[in-house]
């Protein structure tokens, strides 16, 4: 056994000790510290990852850190509530480590849920989008070092990375609840500083929609770990190429804006997740 398996089965072994009686999750959610879950989850019991052990350097971990037991109807649901960031100089597998966990604790799908920037004209900010690709330009994945077999083959294929299956009954959802489906594709990238004008214009020539700091080192884990992956992106900053430097606003003008447009996001997805959970 690896030492990374090695580590991910401590973790899952000391968090299945936690777990309710008959439950097993089949989903998982990740989301933001700030993201208020709707109405029709219930939380049976929270975790703090602080406490759990075989990971890493846990001086960077925020206190919010957790795992909630949670169920919607009578559908058992993983959360991951906040996560880690590479920004942070949290290493890759440290990234991946609990996306491994929830797969040896029976997850087979992941719903992740990220703050992006906005690069296409079209989007507007407050809504949300639909991830269908990515783009990697975080120069790192978790998959780089010794491959452990029992993950996930060697060279997995990224060729359906965001599961086509589900992406299309996400869409179905958003539709039948009249809330138009952007669909985008998603640069990854390391952060934590804002884009240049210059990058904006880049990013957006060379195929993207929507950039961010989160998802690309979650799915590649998902993909190699055989589990399907939906991603959502709540946009709330505007990155289009000549025109980031008319916006004159101050830093707490644009946290105030950035923050008003996350409501609305979460907002919109809150009306549709319970749906999301039940359809997927």
């Amino acid at each position: 056994m690896t030492e990374q398996r090695k580590k991910i089965s401590e973790t899952t072994t000391h968090l299945k000790k936690h777990l309710p009686r008959n439950y097993r999750a089949k989903i998982a959610l990740i989301i933001e510290e700030n993201h208020k879950l709707p109405e029709g989850f219930k939380v049976i019991k929270k975790i703090n990852l602080k406490s759990v052990p075989a990971t890493m350097n846990k001086d960077i971990y925020d206190d919010s850190f957790s795992l909630l037991f949670s169920k919607v109807g009578n559908i058992n649901v993983l959360i991951l509530k906040s996560r880690l960031h590479f920004f942070d100089g949290v290493h890759m597998r440290e990234i991946a480590h609990f996306i491994y966990t929830l797969k040896h604790m029976g997850v087979e799908k992941i719903i992740s849920v990220d703050e992006v920037g906005n690069l296409n004209p079209r989007f507007k900010l407050g809504d949300i989008t639909l991830i269908y690709d990515h783009i990697n330009l975080m120069g790192d994945n978790p998959l780089i070092g010794e491959n452990d077999e029992e993950l996930g083959i060697r060279f997995p294929d990224m060729s359906n990375a965001y599961d086509s299956g589900i992406f299309e009954k996400a869409s179905n959802v958003l539709i039948e609840n009249k809330i138009k489906v952007n669909e985008s594709v998603y640069l990854g990238l390391i952060g934590p500083e804002s884009e240049t004008e210059a990058e904006a214009r880049f990013y957006r020539e060379i195929g993207s929609d929507v950039l961010g700091y989160s998802i690309v080192p979650e799915n590649i884990t998902a993909v190699h770990a055989r589990m399907k992956f939906l991603a959502i992106g709540l946009m709330t900053r505007d990155l289009i190429a000549d025109k980031m430097k008319e916006d004159n606003s101050t830093e707490k003008e644009k946290e105030m804006k950035r923050n008003k447009h996350f409501k609305k996001a979460v907002g919109t997805l809150n009306k549709i997740l319970v749906s999301l959970i039940k359809t997927i």
